[in-house]
């Protein structure tokens, strides 16, 4: 994919959008090609739900593991079969709009993962109404300074997130650790189906329970930050992949390409890809099947092959993967 040259941006697409069309795009049970909106739903929590007990059943664990002082700061790690510190670890943020979802139904790639050799945290966060963005933010960061602290040793942290939790981890491109007094250690991002401009949401059915403002969603929202900033990072290897479904809606297309785009620009080192034949929800259900090309290889084997060859293959292209190929070589 060609990345635009810096400069002054455009009058968001979203914006030339009717308000039924807007609910519409930013709806994603709606774009579901296989079963009917709320039949995705309710497969979705029962594939997450399912995988979390065959997770807590089989795998070496730490459940509920406090991060922070509040009661829905907590964590679950599960830890591959020759339990390590140095493990590379992957942190997975769960989705539903920042109002709905749990880690405790969220284990989806764990053992697939495990088998490979990584560790895997899931992370619980306190949603709307109770929290708010800010608030969310703020406990995503902290989680992986616990994460930092607790294993000091790790070959290398791995954020993982889907939709909103997609969003939290993107926000963590921007965070100021030098307030935590650590530097975590940083290796990639993996951004799943997210939306990194929060301005749309305000003006949808979903942000009720959010209660957000424009303010809010301009101060938690990487995509305006970033092209403001268009902050450097800490290391110039840690990768990017920004991810999105086929049938995603046409705007969470967009919000990706678009904020793959702007890390471009930044000099971040980024991936963008498209999945092949699958919706919102089956891209990330699917992280429960080992021949799943997300989970045919470890997340952080793919990163660390994408910063080796990064001198020679710079990012930019854009190409959409098969579910069913060998993993790539982001």
């Amino acid at each position: 994919m060609e990345v635009p040259e810096r400069g002054r941006r455009a009058e968001a697409p979203w914006k030339k959008l009717s308000k039924e069309e807007l609910e519409n795009q930013y709806s994603p049970s709606r774009w579901v090609i296989r079963l009917g909106a709320e039949e995705a739903l309710r497969t979705y929590s029962q594939i997450g739900d399912e995988a979390t007990k065959r997770a807590r059943a089989t795998r070496s664990n730490l459940l509920h593991v406090p991060y922070g002082d509040g009661e829905g700061e907590n964590l679950d790690i599960y830890f591959p079969e020759r339990v390590s510190e140095a493990s590379p670890f992957c942190v997975f943020f769960h989705g539903g709009y920042w109002q709905s979802g749990s880690k405790d139904t969220s284990a989806f790639m764990v053992n697939p993962l495990t088998a490979q050799g990584v560790a895997v945290v899931i992370v619980a966060y306190d949603i709307a109404p109770k929290g708010t963005l800010d608030q969310m933010v703020d406990q995503v960061t902290r989680s992986i300074v616990y994460i930092q602290k607790q294993y000091p040793r790790n070959e290398g942290i791995y954020l993982c997130g889907h939709s909103a939790g997609a969003h939290l981890a993107a926000m963590m491109l921007l965070a100021d650790w030098t307030k935590h007094a650590v530097a975590p250690n940083l290796r990639g991002f993996f951004l799943v189906s997210g939306i990194y401009d929060l301005e749309p949401i305000v003006f949808t059915s979903q942000n009720g329970p959010l209660l957000m403002t424009l303010e809010d969603a301009r101060r938690n929202g990487p995509q305006q930050l970033l092209e403001a900033a268009l902050t450097q990072p800490v290391d110039p290897a840690c990768h990017v992949l920004v991810i999105v479904g086929q049938h995603d809606s046409p705007e969470f297309a967009r919000q990706s390409r678009e904020f793959y785009q702007t890390l471009c620009r930044g000099g971040w080192n980024a991936s963008f890809e498209e999945l092949h034949d699958v919706d919102h929800f089956e891209i990330i259900w699917k992280l429960t099947q080992d021949d799943y090309v997300l989970t045919q290889a470890p997340p952080y084997v793919s990163f660390l092959i994408a910063a080796d060859d990064f001198e020679n293959n710079p990012p930019g292209a854009l190409t959409a993967l098969d579910p069913h190929q060998r993993a790539p070589r982001w």
